[in-house]
């Protein structure tokens, strides 16, 4: 997991192989080149696989790539359940910790 988006990518690819442009529209702040840097990346460590049948490509979840993200999943519902809990403690940490100037 080298790449900041990676997680984001396996989130999109748990309902099933996607098309490069339905990964590209579900993540409009991410440019093609750095969405395929993070596919490249993901497929090289073995999480994802890139399947070119079919006229276009599409990536899908690997067993490997399933069971990070099922890690991921967890690490996700605790952020939910704490977000406040997170929050609170930076706004209170940032008084304590004021930047240099």
């Amino acid at each position: 997991m080298q790449h900041k988006w990676g997680p984001l990518v396996l989130r999109l690819l748990d309902d099933g192989a996607q098309p490069f442009s339905h990964i590209r529209r579900a993540l409009p702040r991410l440019g093609p080149k750095e969405l395929t840097r993070a596919l490249r990346s993901l497929e090289r460590d073995g999480f994802i696989t890139r399947d070119p049948s079919g006229g276009s490509i599409s990536y899908g979840l690997t067993p490997l790539g399933r069971s990070l993200l099922a890690l991921l999943l967890d690490v996700y519902a605790w952020t939910s359940e704490h977000w406040d809990e997170i929050v609170d403690a930076r706004e209170s940490g940032a008084t304590r910790y004021p930047s240099k100037q």
